[in-house]
């Protein structure tokens, strides 16, 4: 049956969703080659780590931007709208497209779902409308990747990039990659390619030794933050620094939070690596302007001042520690609204926010599959002596009409600051 609507191909793709997660690049290898291996008609920059994937693949876009290159980029999950996660210079692609795109693959899925290696899930199917639409709708000059889960295994691990990146490592998906830092690392760090240089934002030892002999075997160099090249703060700017002795100042980053300065040193040492290895051409002006006028939706995003009210989808352990640390340097009296989807180390998360000076917990929960039920957030609260309210719209309705001094942050899933945003944004 042929899709006819953008309803139809969405209701297409999510209907695949049932499916799960399917590690493995059997399913990715036999569609790219029915397409012809549309994988291998860009310039790619592929980019893993638990947080801060989506901010460092914008800086990276803004700068990439601001020279006059034609960038792709490829992200999950979305934010307002499913077409954002395949896009061109910031903008999604169409309505029209999507469909046509959904159309190319599912004979191809249809075929493969009688195959010993079944059916393709959900990622599978737009990772692979993500690379027909730069090879054959949009073309680029590069597309910046996300990895969905993991790395070795993704299914987006069948491209060869210029550079690899490997943001943060934390203790997430440990059910798919391993139960310690070390295996997690190494799940990520099965991006390194053969002689393909490598920028790494790992902190811990055990992350950075994984990292570094998975390159080592591949003969892949390796960058490391705060080893190999630092970002700091200077009075209101920041600095960026190599241990060869490169330096930009004056530096404006436009994404709030601690965390990113580190996401910005991790774009600039990219960026350098294409001006240096891949005849690229960006400027010190382009780099400035790109960091400057960086925007990600949902992440440590203000999204009204008066209440003040910032969405930042802090949805593991590590991503709220991170918060955390961004929201005590706010002064007043704070409020924060969480929805920590059931299979998270929830206790972990509700436990730090609660060392918050001066600060209220509110838990909820949304519509989705992997969501806390109301009886479970009831539960929980109880456990851990924090207000409840399942009723996120009630929560947000009087905070619009409250006439407060308190600073109200929410977070926790990125689905769930999807659901907030876009009802703020339409009531506000």
């Amino acid at each position: 049956m042929i899709l006819k609507t953008y309803e139809e191909a969405l209701e297409w793709i999510h209907g695949t969703l049932r499916l799960g997660i399917k590690p493995g690049l059997s399913r990715m290898d036999y569609i790219m080659e029915k397409l012809n291996h549309p994988e291998k008609a860009n310039k790619w920059i592929h980019i893993a780590g638990t947080n801060g994937k989506g901010s460092t693949l914008t800086f990276i876009r803004n700068c990439l931007e601001e020279a006059g290159y034609k960038t792709g980029t490829f992200t999950s999950p979305y934010i307002e709208v499913f077409n954002e996660r395949i896009s061109i210079n910031g903008v999604p692609i169409s309505d029209d497209m999507m469909v046509d795109l959904a159309n190319r693959i599912k004979p191809i899925a249809e075929e493969l779902e009688k195959t010993t290696y079944g059916p393709p899930s959900e990622f599978e199917i737009i990772t692979s409308m993500m690379f027909l639409c730069f090879a054959e709708y949009e073309k680029i000059d590069i597309g910046i990747i996300e990895v969905g889960l993991g790395g070795r295994l993704d299914s987006t691990n069948i491209l060869n990039p210029l550079v690899s990146v490997i943001t943060t490592i934390g203790m997430d998906h440990m059910e798919f990659l391993g139960d310690s830092i070390g295996q997690i690392a190494s799940e990520k760090a099965g991006i390194i390619k053969l002689g393909i240089p490598v920028v790494s934002g790992a902190s811990q030892f055990e992350a950075q030794k994984s990292i570094e002999e998975i390159a080592l075997k591949n003969k892949a160099s390796v960058a490391q933050l705060n080893k190999d090249f630092f970002m700091k703060q200077k009075e209101g700017t920041a600095v960026y620094k190599t241990l060869h002795g490169d330096k930009m100042e004056n530096l404006t980053i436009g994404l709030q939070g601690l965390h990113q300065f580190d996401n910005a040193a991790l774009a600039v040492k990219v960026i350098q690596y294409l001006n240096t290895f891949a005849e690229f051409s960006i400027d010190e002006k382009a780099v400035k302007r790109g960091l400057r006028n960086a925007f990600w939706p949902g992440r440590m995003e203000q999204i009204s001042f008066e209440p003040f009210v910032m969405l930042d989808g802090a949805h593991n352990p590590e991503g709220m520690m991170t918060l955390i640390r961004s929201i005590k340097n706010f002064s007043g009296h704070k409020k924060v609204i969480v929805s920590i989807l059931a299979d998270k180390n929830y206790q972990e998360m509700i436990h730090s926010l609660k060392n918050i000076p001066d600060c209220e917990i509110l838990l909820t929960t949304f519509s989705y599959p992997r969501a806390m039920t109301k009886e479970q957030v009831t539960q929980i609260g109880k456990e851990e002596n924090v207000s409840v309210n399942s009723n996120w719209q009630q929560e947000l309705t009087s905070i619009i009409n409250s006439n407060t001094d308190t600073k109200f942050f929410i977070t926790g899933s990125l689905y769930f600051i999807a659901e907030v945003r876009k009802y703020l944004l339409n009531n506000l």
